[in-house]
């Protein structure tokens, strides 16, 4: 556009190439905005315009939620509203979510109320217990990828009910950590549920299990289909390489032995990644309500006011005085 026009942002002139972004159809901003590093998804991109904000305000942008790094150092409260809010705009159109140290047994349920497409599960540190799963396994039936890895409240009656419901699953991780092992009793419970309802399982991850020789035997028994098991930290189990290269040679082992320089790939299930590289910087104090339509500059700064509608705002970056009160660093 030459200097002096009197073309307003956004518009054409004849035959130039330049596309408006806010028409583009809201399967389009999804796709695009899924890239974006969370913060600005909901704090900027609602602020751009309206058309934006209704895109990032549906499920277009939530069939994949990663607020795993995040969940690790927020406040308890600020997650269950955070993850309700998202699971809520996903529309039942969820796919995946990672998300760590849920603890109420509401958020559980709630979970799979909204779980009809639900693939991926990760839920690692979680609170979760044999009881809320044994309510809820039967609405995680499409599930395909479960992480309940460092999960302490739940034993094998909770995997035996997830094996007899989510008859799709073909990933489990279910780590422990070595202190959280220390003093137990063996666990071949786990391991006796794996093996005689999750038949179909490619990746099995128990590190730090207090599994037996005979449990672990009886898995590889009956999930033939095995192609990756992480035994690291696995002490109770006497079986040397030998034999996995003699009676499973398609089967990629680690451990029993800890290999301490070892970096793990996952080559069929992609790693949650932040969603961005500064988080270590940036938290969010979150507010009650739904943002709604987007509106102009003004009525958005005043919002900031904690005089002002608070109860429009659904999250805010913190400053100063505030993150005193949650224990995080400075902003900058």
């Amino acid at each position: 556009m030459e200097k002096g026009s009197s073309l307003l942002p956004g518009e054409m002139e004849e035959g130039d190439e330049y596309r408006r972004w806010d028409e583009l159809i809201p399967d389009a901003l999804g796709l695009i905005f899924r890239n974006l590093p969370l913060q600005e998804m909901l704090t900027m991109v609602p602020r751009v315009c309206k058309s934006w904000s209704r895109a990032v305000s549906g499920p277009y942008c939530w069939q994949e939620i990663n607020i795993e790094e995040w969940s690790t150092r927020c406040h308890p409260d600020h997650l269950d509203r955070m993850l309700q809010m998202l699971i809520m705009r996903s529309c039942g159109s969820l796919r995946k979510l990672c998300v760590s140290g849920l603890h109420k047994d509401t958020n559980f349920s709630f979970l799979a109320d909204h779980a009809g497409s639900l693939q991926t599960l990760r839920i690692p540190r979680s609170d979760i217990s044999d009881s809320i799963v044994e309510q809820i396994a039967g609405r995680l039936s499409t599930v395909t990828f479960l992480d309940v890895s460092y999960c302490t409240k739940i034993s094998g009656r909770a995997l035996e009910a997830i094996g007899n419901h989510c008859k799709l699953l073909v990933g489990l991780c279910r780590n422990m950590h070595p202190l959280d092992a220390e003093g137990l009793e063996a666990q071949d419970d786990e391991a006796y549920a794996i093996a005689t309802t999750m038949p179909k399982l490619k990746r099995l991850e128990i590190a730090y299990h207090l599994v037996s020789t005979e449990s672990l035997l009886q898995i590889l028994s009956s999930c033939t289909n095995l192609e990756f098991l992480d035994l690291r930290g696995c002490w109770n189990v006497n079986l040397d390489d030998k034999f996995f290269k003699e009676k499973f040679q398609k089967l990629t082992v680690l451990g029993p032995l800890v290999m301490e320089d070892y970096y793990e790939t996952n080559d069929w299930e992609e790693d949650c990644s932040e969603y961005s590289d500064d988080s270590d910087y940036l938290a969010w104090g979150f507010l009650a309500g739904d943002g709604g339509d987007y509106d102009d500059d003004e009525s958005y700064e005043e919002m900031w006011d904690d005089e002002g509608r608070l109860e429009e705002l659904e999250l805010r970056f913190y400053e100063g005085a505030d993150a005193g009160l949650y224990g995080w660093p400075p902003s900058p």
